[in-house]
């Protein structure tokens, strides 16, 4: 049986560097943003059900997230819709990517809203990448079209870094790329010298 990591952290943490470091460590890695994208592009087994509640939303057989995200601005309630539909499909896609790699001691599973959503409970252990709030704020302000707003709205949707820090088993430091390795290595150790 592989060892689940859930990998959390909140915007501007260091998240997904720390997600490639496992990864270039040879630990498998599932990524929940990126598995929406795969149900959200051509082909995707989100594209038919999300395009018949939100028609305005497909573009080129694909979902366009900015246009879902759009919609979402004018009608809050259709998140509770969209994600009825998706969050299943995520699952299916996390359960399929933990079968095809069964057979490595630990998997790291990257979700953003890990403990907002209750998926600490299907992991073994859960790790957070975490930096002092100035340095989330200019990683975050340094990204295209942010705004101080659009910062301020994102954070008031995840649960607090200090509240992430208190629930880890593991807390990654990320404000120096060796401190992120070294944490990073001894976690792997630590889990596979357990196996």
């Amino acid at each position: 049986m592989s060892f689940l990591l859930g990998l959390t952290g909140s915007i501007g943490m260091g998240k997904s560097t720390t997600a490639q470091m496992f990864r270039d460590r040879g630990v498998p890695v599932w990524d929940a943003d990126a598995a929406v994208h795969r149900l959200y592009a051509p082909g995707g087994a989100a594209v038919d059900p999300v395009s018949k509640i939100f028609p305005a939303a497909l573009r080129d057989q694909a979902i366009d997230r900015n246009a879902l995200r759009d919609i979402l601005a004018r009608d809050p309630a259709a998140l509770d819709r969209l994600e009825a539909i998706v969050h299943p499909l995520v699952a299916a896609d996390r359960e399929s990517f933990i079968e095809n790699h069964a057979d490595a001691p630990l998997i790291l599973l990257d979700i953003p809203l890990l403990f907002e959503n209750s998926y600490q409970t299907q992991m073994d252990g859960v790790a957070v990448a975490s930096t002092d709030a100035e340095t989330q704020r200019r990683r975050v302000m340094a990204r295209p079209g942010m705004t101080s707003e659009t910062l301020a709205l994102i954070l008031s949707r995840q649960m607090p870094d200090a509240e992430k820090r208190e629930r880890a088993d593991w807390i990654i430091p990320t404000d120096t790329l060796d401190g992120a390795k070294a944490a990073v290595t001894g976690i792997i150790k630590e889990i596979t010298s357990d196996a």
